[in-house]
Formats: structure tokens, C-alpha cells, sequence
């Protein structure tokens, strides 16, 4: 099959870090270093490549093997490719050493097109869902044997689905019967018996395979750490660009932008505001994909980018 991805927001992520004053003034040097922490199929770094002076150098992380194998192709000696989450960027790059960052939070389409990754209903295919198939259960054994209870809290919690008991309940029944779900087809009739109301155009089980996903491959773990490790890791003038696709990994970019972004007073202090420290971050953008974007990528209509600039060093 050959399936065509799009990378979302591509010009405007690429503006938005090497427009930084930092990366403007300092691109002659021989030590610039930007980290794209999503390879995917390449298009963010690889226009990120384009746009880096031939001294620069990037980093492009990713737990897929399959993504992994893409990103070696690529003959740029500037480019070191690294199988492994973005949570642990900061085992690869020293504190205060980061010109850019760039987490896109989306999957890509090879990985919900492929049937045989289990991330889509539309596909039947075994239901794995693990970006890294080296290590972790899959989907499919892990609702072998996790217990209703936590079933209902993952679904609930990562999918937002009002119908979460009544889901686990029908796995734990199907289950009970020898025929706990093995495949994406499996599943997603299973959760249609049981949702009878959606949203129009919504399938009955997006709620649910967007939950295990996130449950399975740890993603809004992985998210929190390499927020905290992006802001370790940035200089003073450095940007971060965070890509969400859903309500959930949003909020977390948001909130924890806002918290380094402000600064904290006691109540009553007689402080002017030129006296105030300066805060860890600057926010600077909040950028939604194009009418034009979506009407040619879909899958673009729930991306939003947020962007903050590393105003002062952060102690470790």
C-alpha cells in the first residue's frame, strides 16, 4: 500500500523555531542543535534540515521502528537518528545546549493505515496499537487480563467516553467466553453493540481505540517528561513547538506552558511589574492549521501548536 503522509502545520513549526532570534544570530556557529522529537516519516525534520546552516545539527527521536528505518535513508551527516521516546531527550543533549525543540504529538498516517499496527477500526488488523513493537504488551493482551475497573478508568480517562463501564463490562463478558477481542474488527464491534449514541460522523469506537492507544504507549507519561525535559534542555532564547491532536495532551502543553510563563508574588508585596524576576517561559503563539490544510489533510482539523520561547536559564 502506499500511503502518502502529511506532515501537519510543516511551515508554520519551521517558522516558528528558526525565526527565533536565537538560531537567527547564532546559525553561523558550529553549535547549533535543534531536536525534532516525533520523526514520523520525516517531513518536520527534514524541512528543518533545509532551513539549518551546514555546521547545525539535529537530533530526531522515535519509538517506531518502522519510522526508524525511514529516517536512516537519509544521508545528512548533521542528522543523528535515535529509537527512543522524546521523553528521554535529555539523555542525549546537555542542559542549556538546545537551540529548538519540536514535539508533533500526532501518529502518522503509515501507522493508522497499516492494518497491521491495530490503531485503526477501519483497517482489521491484529490489535496491537504499540508504537515500539520491542517491548510492552499489546492492546489485545492487555484486555486479556487487566480487571474491569481499570479497563473503565482507562477508556474513561484517555478516551473521555461516557459508555467506559459499559465497554469494560462487554470485554470482561466477551472474555469470560473465551473470546476476548484479538483483532481492531473484533473490538470495534464490540464497543458498536454497546454505544448506541455518538456524535454524528464519529464512529462508535474512536473514543475507545484513541484511549488504549495513549494507555498502551504511555503517551501522556512520555508527554509530561519531555516537557519538563525540553525546558531543561533549551537555551535562553530557544523555542519550543508542541503539535496536540486532542483535548487531553493539549491541556497538558497549556497548563504546563502557562506555569513557566508566569510569575509568582506572595499576596500584598508592594512590587512594580518592571521589578518582577523574569519568568522560565514566554508564550508566543497558539497556531491552528489553515481552511486550505484541512480541505487537503483531514486529519489536520484538531491540531493546535503552541509555541514558547526559554527566556531564563532553569535550575536543574
Amino acid at each position: 500500500m502506499n500511503i502518502t503522509h502529511h506532515p501537519v502545520l510543516l511551515a508554520e513549526a519551521v517558522t516558528a523555531l528558526v525565526s527565533s532570534p536565537l538560531i537567527q544570530n547564532q546559525n553561523t556557529t558550529n553549535n547549533v542543535l535543534v531536536v525534532d522529537g516525533t520523526f514520523g516519516r520525516g517531513g518536520h525534520t527534514q524541512a528543518l534540515l533545509k532551513e539549518l546552516n551546514s555546521n547545525a545539527r539535529m537530533i530526531s527521536f522515535d519509538k517506531d521502528l518502522d519510522a526508524i528505518a525511514v529516517a536512516k535513508q537519509i544521508n545528512d551527516p548533521r542528522l543523528t537518528i535515535v529509537h527512543d521516546s522524546f521523553a528521554h531527550m535529555d539523555q542525549y543533549a546537555q542542559a542549556q545546549s538546545v537551540y529548538g525543540i519540536l514535539l508533533d504529538l500526532g501518529i502518522s498516517s503509515p501507522q493508522v493505515d497499516e492494518a497491521h499496527r491495530g490503531l485503526s477500526f477501519r483497517r482489521d488488523g491484529p490489535l496491537d496499537m504499540r508504537m515500539n513493537t520491542d517491548q510492552g504488551l499489546t492492546a489485545a493482551q492487555w484486555l486479556e487480563q487487566a480487571p474491569q475497573e481499570e479497563i473503565t478508568h482507562v477508556i474513561k480517562t484517555y478516551g473521555e467516553e461516557h459508555f467506559a463501564f459499559q465497554i469494560a463490562k462487554a470485554i470482561v463478558a466477551k472474555r469470560e467466553e473465551g473470546l476476548s477481542p484479538k483483532t481492531t474488527s473484533e473490538l470495534a464491534s464490540l464497543v458498536a453493540s454497546v454505544v448506541r449514541t455518538r456524535e454524528a460522523g464519529q464512529d462508535p469506537a474512536t473514543r475507545t481505540f484513541q484511549a488504549l492507544r495513549i494507555f498502551i504507549n504511555r503517551e501522556l507519561e512520555d508527554l509530561e517528561l519531555g516537557l519538563k525535559a525540553a525546558l531543561n534542555l533549551l537555551k535562553p532564547g530557544a523555542r519550543l513547538a508542541v503539535i496536540s491532536f486532542h483535548s487531553l495532551e493539549d491541556r497538558i502543553v497549556k497548563q504546563f506552558l502557562q506555569a513557566h510563563a508566569k510569575v509568582e508574588v506572595p499576596r500584598g508585596l508592594p512590587v512594580r511589574e518592571k521589578d518582577l524576576p523574569k519568568s522560565a517561559l514566554e508564550i508566543i503563539s497558539r497556531i491552528k492549521p489553515s481552511g486550505a490544510e484541512i480541505l487537503e489533510n483531514p486529519r489536520a482539523r484538531s491540531a493546535i501548536m503552541r509555541v514558547a520561547e526559554k527566556r531564563i536559564e532553569v535550575p536543574a
